[in-house]
């Protein structure tokens, strides 16, 4: 079996940083191998962190063609929950046709163990993947707004030795010092913003309680709840397949016996650098989480006043930021001020929206990087960015319809073919995401584009990466979503003026990369695609729709091909 170290050279502040960042799009089509080929070129790879526990769990569903997770999994450095995991979920030979997906541990705030262990097993799984074979480096990309992921998410990657962290969609505050603590193996908190309280719940993550083990193997029974203990579930039940495992009992994985872990230089911001506040607890200085390094944290905004914000405290400054205009793909900022739609309902962007990069420059003369992000995929574009003082540039949508997104071939030809033809509409809808963020979606036929489409989905929440925290009427802590059914949204007290057009982008997402959820009667969930509004690229990467590879997109930008 073929084996690589966890994790390449730590990138220090001598290195150059990389001229093109690889955006963490989606649910899987910023994959492990979109990440390693863009890795592979000297420029950053980045895989997405969202929802990679089901991402994990329904891989093996499918079989783990070729053993790639199993591969990963046999390096986890407690191999007796990997086995657990595998044992569980781990199907031979794949589900049948139809045979539904077993339904994943939600996260939640309390009894969130199961959830979260599955968290860090499927972010060390993918950027273990993603670093598998070669020297260069490998970001993970996380939304803020999926507040209860955060925590293991990135414990499971710095497990697997990532170097980057690209934080969007909110405001990462408290990501450098989370991205410290964790490197330690401490305790942390996070601080939940919970509707109905003046003060966030504060929920504590223990990397040492993996130690404990078991809590992979903890039930979502049949009749269970999905939505934070109120009422019967609403998602149809967890389905009959899976949990067939080869491990016989064994805590190993593919009998393979888990090495020790390589030495590491200490990092000075890392398990050898001084401790801050927001945990008690002293750090674990040995055993499997030694030698742990912190990576760089860089954060995703829509304007240098935030970054501004961020960098002038110790505690919150990042080691980068990207500066994200609304043409990127997936959730952009609202425009600042109050909302206007246009004629198609997208909001309606001002010149107070429009970064003044000239305010990056006391960052930048303070050794902290920029990338500019949103219509930059050209190299006269990134030509122009380094002009301004970008480290260079965060490119999406190019690397999403390259062979090596994890993006559905079928949705991807539809998407170039359309382009080519000049029939292909992305919009803004200021409506679709229940995050109240705007949200980028592709007309296409058979997806969530269409209104016919989501009026014949039975509307189901039972994956919850979206849901927001509430205080119910005894106290208690519940979830709600405004694109669950309807009914259940109003018995928790949502307003339904929010639920009105709402999309369930969690399992929409799952589909696009083909590990959408199995429904009865054999229908499967339908996809949503989302990209930045320019696509511009095509133009000279796919101009009849042919296929390009990952590298080709770096080469074009950079000047390397030929």
């Amino acid at each position: 079996m073929p084996t690589a170290p966890l994790s390449a050279p730590k990138v220090t502040a001598a290195a150059a940083p990389p001229q093109v960042i690889q955006g963490g799009m989606g649910v899987g089509v910023s994959g492990w191998r979109l990440a390693r080929a863009v890795s592979r070129t000297g420029q950053l790879g980045v895989v997405s962190g969202t929802a990679l526990d089901a991402v994990l769990a329904r891989r093996l569903q499918l079989g783990d063609p070729g053993g790639d997770v199993r591969r990963a999994l046999a390096a986890f450095p407690l191999p007796e929950l990997a086995a657990a995991v595998l044992e569980r979920y781990y199907v031979p030979g794949g589900l049948a046709e139809g045979e539904r997906f077993r339904t994943e541990p939600m996260l939640r705030a309390e009894r969130g163990e199961a959830g979260e262990l599955l968290t860090v097993l499927g972010n060390f799984v993918e950027v273990w993947l993603a670093k598998e074979g070669h020297e260069g480096v490998v970001g993970v990309n996380y939304l803020a707004k999926v507040q209860l992921a955060l925590a293991p998410g990135l414990f499971g990657a710095i497990l697997a030795g990532v170097d980057y962290v690209l934080v969007g969609a909110g405001v990462p505050a408290h990501v450098p010092e989370l991205a410290t603590r964790l490197s330690r193996g401490e305790p942390v908190t996070v601080e939940l913003t919970v509707e109905g309280d003046a003060e966030p719940y504060v929920h504590r993550f223990d990397p040492r309680s993996l130690s404990a083990g078991g809590a992979v193997a903890a039930e979502p029974g049949a009749g269970g709840r999905c939505d934070g203990g109120e009422g019967p579930c609403e998602c149809g039940g967890a389905g009959s397949g899976a949990g067939r495992g080869d491990a016989g009992g064994a805590r190993r994985v593919q009998n393979v016996e888990i090495g020790p872990r390589p030495e590491r230089a200490g990092d000075p911001r890392g398990v050898d650098g001084p401790g801050t506040a927001g945990a008690e607890g002293p750090g674990v200085g040995g055993g499997v989480w030694a030698g742990l390094r912190r990576p760089d944290v860089v954060a995703i905004v829509s304007l240098p006043v935030l970054a501004s914000y961020l960098a002038r405290d110790e505690t919150t400054r990042p080691d980068g930021f990207v500066i994200e205009t609304h043409g990127a793909g997936g959730h952009s900022a609202p425009p600042r001020g109050a909302l206007e739609l246009d004629a198609d309902g997208d909001p309606v962007y001002g010149p107070r929206d429009v970064p003044d990069l000239a305010k990056m420059a006391p960052l930048r003369d303070q050794g902290i990087p920029f990338w500019l992000a949103g219509g930059t995929a050209h190299p006269e574009r990134l030509a122009a960015a380094r002009a301004a003082g970008a480290a260079g540039v965060q490119i999406g949508s190019a690397f999403a319809l390259c062979e090596d997104s994890g993006m559905a071939a079928e949705l991807r030809d539809q998407v170039k073919s359309r382009a080519s033809e000049g029939s292909l509409t992305v919009r803004n809808d200021a409506a679709a995401s229940p995050t109240s963020f705007p949200f980028k979606v592709v007309a296409l036929p058979g997806t969530l584009s269409e209104p016919s489409v989501r009026a014949d989905r039975r509307r189901v929440c039972d994956l919850g990466y979206l849901r927001t925290p509430y205080r119910t009427p005894k106290g208690a802590l519940g979830y709600r979503c405004a694109a669950e059914p309807a009914a259940a949204f109003a018995r928790k007290g949502g307003d339904m003026a929010q639920a009105e057009g709402k999309v369930c982008l969690c399992n929409g997402l799952l589909a696009t990369v083909g590990l959408g959820s199995r429904r009865p009667g054999g229908t499967v969930e339908p996809p949503v695609v989302t990209l930045g509004q320019d696509l511009g690229f095509l133009a000279d990467l796919s101009p009849r729709g042919e296929p390009y590879s990952a590298v080709d997109v770096v080469d074009w930008l950079t000047g390397t091909a030929g």
